[in-house]
């Protein structure tokens, strides 16, 4: 890599700019946190104490009217900026990282697709939870052949939160794209595209649960893979005793695993990947279990050593791609299949019945 890091330009400083994107760009070999746009005051002050050589704006016109300084702009604000965002980033000659879901449609996030090629730039999602400990871990199950044959993936992104936070997260406005259909959802439908491929039919249903709430808060999918695999995803914010975050059953043995990875709760917690001992790991108390003809909470199985979690590795992609010509790590085109389940499941939901794609 070059020795002169990457210039990056960060939209946005709550939750997804401040404790995911910011922490790691700036532990990345070959990128240098450069610019945080935020309006907001409290965050301004926040950003400036914890990456002390930014430069701070209020808005993204004064970041792109910067783009000969920059080498990258990422895009952590809401949802709905997202694709207006992306065009003038592109338009003004800088790569682009976005944050899931890149767009509220699949047809959208082809048009930010096809203006990234003709103008030559990389255009990149952030699916971090494609290095999450659970998943990697699964990849290798799979890659060995350990389950045989998969039938049924069950995926869960299950939380306990009865009360609302409020935000545009849970407008029930279509233009902010929120509920979690669109937003765990990114996760759980992306997991199982990359698993097990292309899908044929989506069933879902999207409930409203909690009192004040204006949209999906408690939502399943079933998706019928073309390879015969099905997958049942669950995202919920009023689920009072979780379930184990995957079941994986296959033709020789199963995988069950329990728990979230840790490195979004140690972020929170203000760690960061070049310091903490051990990143992304977890206790023995927490891993997974193989087997098969009986429950792994009554012993069934051999335990399975659950791999370290490596959202580091998706920056290092981003840089690697950047400076050296790597591949990108998850590209919009991948980001618009998901979208094209997660619209049909949107129908789905709304209209009762199953939707062939």
């Amino acid at each position: 890599m070059s020795a002169t890091p990457l210039r990056v330009g960060l939209i946005g400083y709550g939750l997804a700019g401040s404790v995911f994107h910011a922490p790691l760009i700036a532990t990345t070999e070959g990128l240098a946190l450069d610019t945080v746009v935020t309006s907001n005051p409290e965050r301004q002050k926040q950003a400036r104490a914890e990456h002390p050589d930014v430069t701070v704006t209020a808005t993204p016109d004064e970041l792109l009217a910067r783009a000969a300084d920059l080498d990258l702009v990422v895009i952590a604000s809401p949802n709905k900026t997202h694709v207006p965002l992306a065009t003038a980033a592109l338009k003004a000659g800088l790569p682009v990282v976005v944050d899931k879901p890149i767009a509220g449609t699949a047809a959208e996030a082809r048009e930010l697709a096809a203006l990234a090629e003709e103008r030559g730039l990389l255009l990149s999602v952030f699916q971090n939870r494609r290095w999450d400990n659970d998943f990697l871990t699964l990849r290798k199950l799979l890659a060995e052949g350990e389950l045989g044959d998969v039938w049924r993936f069950e995926s869960r992104f299950e939380r306990w939160r009865p009360e609302l936070k409020g935000g545009w997260r849970e407008s029930g406005d279509p233009a902010e794209i929120g509920g979690l259909l669109y937003d765990l959802g990114s996760h759980v439908v992306d997991q199982a595209l990359v698993l097990f491929g292309p899908v044929t039919q989506v069933y879902a249903e999207a409930v409203v649960r909690r009192a004040g709430a204006e949209t999906d808060d408690d939502t399943f999918i079933a998706l019928t893979h073309a390879s015969g695999v099905r997958s049942h995803l669950y995202a919920s914010a009023t689920t009072a005793q979780l379930g184990p975050r995957f079941r994986v059953l296959g033709s020789k043995a199963g995988y069950v695993k329990y728990g979230l990875d840790p490195q979004e709760s140690a972020l929170r917690e203000g760690q960061r990947p070049d310091t903490a001992a051990g990143w992304g790991t977890e206790p023995e108390s927490l891993w997974g279990r193989v087997g098969s003809g009986e429950s792994p909470l009554t012993g069934g199985g051999r335990v399975e050593p659950t791999l370290p979690g490596d959202y580091p590795a998706y920056y290092a992609a981003v840089a690697q791609a950047l400076l050296d010509g790597g591949p990108n790590p998850v590209t919009a085109l991948e980001a618009a299949a998901a979208l094209d389940v997660l619209e049909a499941a949107g129908r789905s939901a709304r209209d009762g019945v199953a939707v062939t794609l």
